[in-house]
């Protein structure tokens, strides 16, 4: 059966925020591919103009804004850009985020309150303020991009795992809130993905070691997803006005046994986090996934990150110019 014209992509206006990089750039070519104009948003205002080239090189059309996404003004200026720009709004796709990887005890109050402006509040911001302008247009669309850390709670993840709790709680009962608007909302809870975000991560307390888990595991073909397959389902779940998308077959088993043996899950997950490196000597700042990984200086985790490290250069993981 043919769609109805509100229910193609085609035409329609998305603002995507973390779009200069990684899936959210990944999202955005694929909403500009299947005819959406797209506002392009991110704090790197270098690799954000390189985005924005290469979509439209690509034939996109599309526009950034550089900003940060935990500036409280940072929405009202965004949905504004994307209404004054195109027209409208009728896609909100929140998918800025941070990664901190390490134990509890490295983290600082600092770290989980930097996770909960990027991936809760700013996300609540952004959609307070579209709400109008989604209003306004028939078939509007939110899609928030939690993770599987937002079901089960992965150790040496903690603030990550925090606010993904948090933002999927929030998109789970906007859905419920919004439907009878007409405003489909998308909770998608992708595992791991090759993205090359392990080069952008922050790693805390022992950061070669958290590294070299974390980067290994990110870039098995058996644990992690290719991340241009992940944005093509987010973006056919956002058309097709699914209410969950779970991305990975690990994700999936994981999502699936915590809700039916949660206590099995928390065994499980209290084994993984013996194997764990252990803590540095008092709570630090982090060290960039680059930093660690040289400071690790490891052939054996560099062969075995090689496709991560691919997708880092192809999907734009680099900071500056």
């Amino acid at each position: 059966m043919a769609r109805a014209p509100h229910d193609r992509l085609e035409g329609k206006v998305a603002l995507v925020t973390g779009s200069s990089r990684g899936l959210g750039l990944l999202i955005a070519r694929e909403l500009a591919r299947r005819g959406c104009r797209v506002l392009l948003c991110a704090r790197d205002g270098t690799g954000l103009e390189r985005a924005e080239r290469m979509l439209r090189a690509e034939g996109g059309r599309v526009c950034a804004m550089a900003c940060d996404v935990t500036d409280p003004e940072a929405a009202e200026r965004l949905v504004g850009t994307a209404t004054a720009t195109f027209g409208g709004l009728d896609i909100l796709v929140n998918n800025a985020g941070v990664i901190q990887v390490g134990p509890f005890t490295a983290m600082t109050e600092a770290d989980f309150r930097e996770a909960m402006e990027t991936m809760y509040f700013a996300p609540l911001r952004l959609v307070r303020t579209a709400l109008p302008a989604l209003r306004e247009r028939g078939g509007a669309r939110i899609v928030t991009i939690a993770s599987l850390g937002g079901r089960v709670p992965a150790p040496h993840l903690l603030p990550y795992a925090g606010a993904k709790f948090a933002l999927t709680g929030l998109s789970e009962g906007l859905r419920a809130e919004l439907a009878a608007e007409g405003i489909s909302v998308t909770t998608v809870l992708p595992g791991l993905m090759r993205t090359g975000s392990h080069t952008a991560a922050l790693f805390h307390g022992r950061p070669d070691r958290e590294y070299a888990w974390f980067a290994t595991a990110a870039g098995m073909p058996l644990l992690s997803m290719d991340a241009q397959r992940a944005a093509r389902a987010v973006d056919r779940a956002a058309e097709r006005r699914r209410p969950e998308l779970v991305l990975t077959p690990v994700a999936k088993a994981a999502v699936r046994l915590h809700g039916v043996l949660p206590a099995t899950t928390a065994r499980v997950l209290a084994l993984g986090a013996r194997l764990l490196p252990g803590p540095g000597a008092v709570p630090d700042r982090g060290v960039p996934g680059r930093e660690a990984a040289r400071r690790l200086g490891s052939a054996a985790v560099g062969r075995l990150t090689v496709l991560n490290d691919r997708a880092a250069q192809r999907l734009n993981q680099r900071v500056g110019p």
